[in-house]
């Protein structure tokens, strides 16, 4: 009798319902992001960004349990022995999250259990992000390692939350909980645990069906002002308008609103 090998589980698991596409961090119940996992991702974000009928995107971890505890750091020991190895690795995951970031469509993060390293640096990039109300450790503890965040965590949490709380939470190599995260200003929203979930795809439902056009055009300006002029932002902004001004979107928006009823938008 032959022995059956057992098939090496996927690193990301990807589904699509309708408009939203999840994507989920396959290695329960820590999922470390691995080098499979980052290969994978960056292939599935190339093909998210062409699809135009994915509108919205969440990205989680398998399980209730953690959402990522990062980098699998002994994968990391193993295959990056050289600075010049290093710098491959570091810039595959800064063109992955870049590409997230730039995406002309609305990703959205879901943090409980540990979001720590690079499992608060993917959520960084995310245009939303989600946090359980109980239970979720979220950080930047590279420092106890002797590092420091290398996947944009630095520049990314400091936009986000402002120098003093970036320092606190970096230099001190914090792990706070999802009100704390509210409070600050890094999560959107926080949910009971068990609501967590369902409530990210309600939004993702609900930005999916924005107008898509329109869509694109904010997250190209509010995304992009961070490196623009206020002039050119203002110019990024007018131009998002004209792109606006003769889709299908816009002339159903405004019968929508004269009929007093809700708008259908993305109809083609």
């Amino acid at each position: 009798m032959s022995e059956q090998k057992t098939q090496p589980k996927p690193p990301l698991l990807v589904e699509t319902k309708g408009a939203v596409t999840t994507v989920t961090i396959n290695d329960p119940p820590w999922n470390p992001m691995s080098f499979a996992f980052m290969d994978e991702l960056e292939a599935w974000v190339e093909k998210l960004a062409a699809d135009k009928s994915v509108r919205a995107v969440v990205v989680e971890g398998a399980g209730n349990e953690n959402f990522s505890v990062g980098m699998n750091l002994k994968e990391l020991a193993g295959g990056a022995r050289s600075r010049a190895a290093l710098e491959t690795v570091l810039d595959q995951r800064l063109r992955v999250l870049a590409a997230i970031e730039n995406m002309e469509k609305p990703w959205i993060a879901v943090l409980y259990g540990y979001c720590l390293g690079g499992g608060l640096e993917l959520p960084l990039a995310c245009h939303f992000r989600l946090a359980a109300a109980e239970g979720a450790r979220i950080g930047l503890p590279e420092l106890d390692i002797g590092t420091v965040p290398a996947w944009g965590g630095t520049a990314r949490l400091g936009r986000c939350v402002g120098r003093m709380h970036a320092l606190d939470m970096i230099l001190r190599a914090k792990k706070i909980s999802g009100p704390e995260a509210l409070r600050i200003g890094l999560v959107n929203e926080v949910w009971p645990n068990s609501e967590l979930k369902d409530r990210a795809r309600a939004l993702a439902e609900e930005l999916s069906e924005a107008p898509a056009v329109s869509v694109a055009g904010v997250l190209r300006c509010v995304v992009g002002a961070g490196e623009l002029s206020l002039r050119e932002g203002l110019y990024e902004e007018r131009q998002a308008v004209l792109r606006s001004f003769g889709s299908k979107d816009r002339i159903e928006g405004i019968r929508a609103f004269l009929e007093k009823r809700k708008p259908k938008f993305n109809a083609g």
